[in-house]
């Protein structure tokens, strides 16, 4: 019997992942441990990892990182207790391999501990580039401390094996957000609004906007930019998802009550949609707007706009129907009477898509069923060899 332990910190990368918990927890040889951290024990994000065990998960371990504020002093803090937390986790649960998704701060904590017990590292998403957001390094420092590799897209692949990993053990399995999009049984309409407890109108806003983490003190001011252009729109439901705990999310926080108080008749906020209301929303939106990953990754297969705003995104592959903009009121303004343009959501309904066909779980589970990796021992994979 092996021991696969699955991370996960957060209610959107708890999505992504749940199709690959199901398939672990269901695959002869394999036993499931879950280790839930980071927002799923926090109150003020909806302590969702009451969702998990009502999906029917057990968790394992609930490492606490004690996070108190949105400064850089605090998430560090965090990060240093998540070690320790994880630490005894795996002393405890003795797992034969870590499987991480993505690029936050308590993911590195995680495969921190993971190397220093000498226990092998599973990494899905690796190889992006996010050149606004201090994720950016983490996820390349999470790469090279993995041992197998499991990229969104064929470029993302070959960043990997130019960080030194070994191609024979990068795969490119496609964006395993695809997966859930492909086989959930999305809410109808009338099933959706009332599970928001809200109803549509002619025109209806998705809305994830996240700090961007290496910039300073741009949040607040960004933001309300972006509240400005949506405020000009007439007829109009505006559904917002508040931001993960990242450095400055407190103030879109902020924003977001206050502008709800203000308007009830066009607005409605969230902690967390969870998966289900989220991804049956993109199917009635007119378009997404903000910065996070899901609006390049996911959002795209339902062929709808996608406003991507400043540099948190910058350097991912992107479909026609992702919008870039700079984050003023006039820009994003632009950006807003483009995605509502008829002919342009003509165009994009036959987009290709680098991000895979639904597959991803399929594909993972097959690498790991094979592969028995005893230690943590590689080599660098020098592409000067190859010159």
């Amino acid at each position: 019997m092996r021991n696969i332990a699955v991370v996960t910190g957060t209610r959107a990368e708890y999505g992504l992942l749940k199709p690959l918990l199901y398939a672990i927890k269901e695959t002869e040889g394999f036993k499931l441990q879950l280790l839930v951290t980071g927002m799923h024990l926090m109150s003020e994000f909806g302590n969702t990892y009451q969702q998990i065990e009502k999906d029917g998960f057990e968790i394992d371990a609930k490492v606490e990182d004690g996070l108190e504020g949105d400064d850089a002093l605090a998430i560090s803090s965090a990060v240093g207790r998540a070690v320790i937390g994880f630490a005894e986790a795996y002393n405890r649960l003795e797992p034969n391999l870590i499987v991480v998704l993505g690029d936050r701060s308590e993911i590195l904590a995680a495969v921190t501990a993971a190397i220093i017990a000498n226990i092998p590292v599973a990494h899905i998403h690796g190889g992006e580039t996010t050149e606004g957001a201090y994720d950016e390094f983490i996820r390349h420092a999470i790469t090279k401390m993995s041992h197998l590799h499991f990229a969104s897209c064929e470029i993302y692949r070959k960043r990997i094996i130019q960080l030194g990993e070994n191609p024979t053990t990068v795969f490119n399995v496609g964006a395993i957000g695809i997966d859930s999009i492909k086989k959930l049984e999305l809410l109808s309409i009338d099933e959706f609004e009332k599970a928001i407890n809200y109803k549509l109108n002619k025109t209806n806003v998705l809305i994830t906007f996240h700090p961007v983490t290496l910039e300073d003190d741009t949040a607040e001011y960004q933001f309300q930019e972006l509240i400005d252009a949506l405020d000009i729109l007439s007829e109009v439901t505006l559904i917002f998802t508040k931001p993960n705990s990242d450095k400055g999310g407190a103030s879109i926080v902020k924003i977001i009550d206050n502008y709800v108080t203000r308007n009830p008749n066009k607005a409605i906020s969230f902690n967390s949609l969870g998966q289900l209301r989220y991804l049956s929303a993109l199917q009635y939106v007119d378009f997404v707007i903000g910065n996070s990953s899901s609006g390049i990754l996911e959002v795209p297969i339902f062929k709808k706009p996608t406003i991507n705003i400043g540099d948190r995104q910058k350097g991912r592959e992107m479909t026609k129907s992702i919008i870039n903009c700079k984050p003023n009121k006039k820009d994003i303004f632009q950006a807003i009477q483009k995605a509502l343009n008829a002919q342009f959501n003509i165009e994009i309904q036959n987009q290709s898509n680098p991000y895979g066909n639904g597959t991803a779980t399929n594909q993972i589970m097959d690498v790991l069923v094979r592969s028995h990796l005893k230690n943590t021992k590689k080599s660098f994979y020098d592409l000067y060899n190859e010159l």
